[in-house]
């Protein structure tokens, strides 16, 4: 029974739909855990300050692992070990063995550091905290400096089960280590408090690692640590992965201004701004995340061995189904805003005040939601590319518009009373205290928003048939998904009266089935319109790929 479940998990998958639909499959139920952490959340503290620490705490950690543990990320690191196992399997194993004793001894260098000289500077970098509270803080993210280290060294992990298209191994990490946090909400914080919570975090990264440590040993591929450095091999992997790093970088540093800002607003602003963006999430990660995961493998190949034409209608597929699936999901986030909110996170301590600013929030950020699943594939790209200076500038530059508009977008909604009656009346959120922290989602999705449309411009410049295609598939999933929206706020109005909305099962189901009645509408002017990704869709889902036969792994040959 267990070599069974290991060969299955091990299982290759080839096609760059296959792989995507799988990603993606194993990604809803990583998302689906992650709602219920959030529920687990909001039910047991509501949007108040103990959550504010908790969320403020991940800052810090999670800008080191992005600062560090990205030097060995998947994306950086598949084009060279594609390279050395080309040569054989000890070339690959030397280098694997290399990098990952540079790693090792850089993040922990890098978090000892940082546990010493955080409680020095987290009164500077959250201004809002004082007292009890910043000592909380200090000590819940002294804890989670442990999480870089086994995050990045599964990071290292995971490039090699990229590489060997085991994409069920990677895509179950995300699942366990979600299932790690709800073991420490539900089992370790009513035993040591907070420090329960990310100790539960904690348990979560080392799952998210250890998974994936069979299948490498069976490659004979484990890491082992090395004294002696074979520099030039590493400053070859830091010429390409320095500028990733700064890209990734931006945005981390990003939320940590942000976070920044919100410890300064109301109570609960922070735990506002995480339940809406966590929320948001859902879909990135299941459609941008998993296309440009699942295709980038193979852009790596197209490009490394010069066939530019079958690179540039691998990136144009992948952008015409992204743009496919995140229109529709993007109506539908903004139509059924409230319900959606209230059904997850509507329990216990979870009042309607926070529900109304979580959903007004969660309208915002979805609103740069296909661009920002177009920025994914658009990086992937020019990485497979080996270009990561174009993502580099693109998100720095819109980076720091993004901290600029939050500055001066909080200033303005405090002293203009027109502004910020404009934008309550808007998004329903009249009379609430702390609206003010919607400003953030807003710089947020207007940075995002730019980001795509600078990235997206160096793409049609560098190839000339590019935008055509992709703009005809945007032109009709919009139309189609504003016909959705209209139909779904339509049966909103009529299921009002249906269910009993003083209960969450009544909630979901006016929510439910409103969406699925537009949905039906959606897919009927598709086929109206004879949109190619919809029969493309159904295509891949009838080649029934996840009973596709397993492929004997070659360890001498990645394609």
């Amino acid at each position: 029974m267990v070599k069974k479940l290991f060969t299955f998990i091990s299982k290759e998958v080839d096609g760059v739909h296959q792989a995507a639909y799988l990603l993606g499959f194993f990604t809803i139920g990583s998302q689906l855990l992650a709602l219920l952490r959030d529920r687990l959340l909001a039910g047991t503290f509501g949007a108040g300050r103990e959550l504010d620490i908790y969320y403020a705490s991940f800052r810090i950690p999670d800008f080191i692992f992005v600062s560090v543990g990205s030097l060995v990320s998947i994306s950086v690191l598949i084009p060279f070990l594609v390279e050395h196992l080309k040569k054989g399997k000890e070339s690959g194993r030397l280098f694997v063995d290399n990098i990952f004793s540079f790693f090792f001894l850089v993040i922990i260098v890098v978090a000892v550091t940082a546990y010493f000289v955080v409680p020095y500077f987290a009164n500077y970098i959250f201004p809002g905290f004082a007292g009890d509270d910043l000592s909380k803080l200090i000590s819940l993210t002294r804890i989670l400096l442990l999480s870089p280290i086994f995050l990045g060294f599964s990071n290292l992990l995971g490039t090699l089960t990229q590489a060997y298209k085991r994409f069920f191994l990677y895509a179950l990490s995300p699942i366990l280590y979600n299932i790690g946090i709800i073991v420490g909400i539900i089992f370790l914080y009513p035993i040591y408090g907070l420090e329960g919570l990310v100790y539960g975090v904690i348990f979560g990264a080392i799952l998210h690692c250890f998974v994936q440590i069979p299948f490498i040993i069976s490659q004979g591929l484990f890491p082992r640590f090395r004294l002696k450095y074979d520099f030039a091999s590493i400053l070859k992997v830091l010429a390409v992965s320095l500028p990733r790093t700064l890209t990734l970088s931006s945005d981390h540093l990003v939320m940590l201004v942000f976070i920044a800002f919100a410890s300064m607003m109301t109570v609960g602003s922070i735990s506002v701004f995480n339940f809406s963006y966590n929320l948001q999430s859902v879909p990135i990660a299941i459609i941008g995340v998993s296309y440009s995961l699942a295709v980038f493998p193979t852009l790596v190949r197209l490009f490394s061995a010069g066939n530019i034409k079958k690179f540039l209608e691998e990136v144009l597929m992948s952008a015409r189904h992204i743009v496919f699936w995140s229109m529709p999901i993007l109506i539908l986030f903004v139509v059924l805003r409230a319900q959606i909110v209230r059904t997850i996170l509507g329990a216990g301590a979870f009042n309607w005040s926070d529900t109304r600013l979580t959903a007004a929030a969660l309208a915002i950020f979805v609103g740069a939601l296909v661009f920002q699943n177009l920025t994914l594939l658009f990086i992937r790209a020019y990485y497979a590319m080996g270009n990561t200076k174009k993502p580099l500038i693109a998100n720095m530059s819109t980076a720091l518009l993004s901290i600029i508009f939050a500055y001066f977008g909080i200033i303005l909604f405090n002293q203009s009373i027109l502004f910020r009656d404009f934008l309550e009346s808007l998004l329903k959120v009249g009379s609430l205290d702390g609206s003010v922290i919607l400003i953030l989602p807003l710089a947020y999705a207007f940075g995002k928003f730019l980001n795509a449309i600078v990235l997206w411009v160096m793409f049609q410049l560098d190839f000339k048939n590019f935008s055509r295609p992709l703009v005809r598939t945007f032109s009709e999933s919009l139309f189609a998904s504003l016909i959705m929206g209209y139909i779904s706020y339509l049966s909103l109005n009529v299921f009002d009266k249906v269910f009993d909305l003083e209960t969450t099962v009544g909630i979901f189901l006016q929510g439910f089935v409103s969406g699925i009645i537009g949905i039906v509408g959606f897919v009927v002017v598709l086929i109206f319109l004879k949109n190619q990704e919809l029969s493309q869709v159904w295509g891949t889902f009838r080649s029934r790929m996840w009973k596709k036969p397993t492929i004997a792994p070659d360890p001498k040959v990645i394609e």
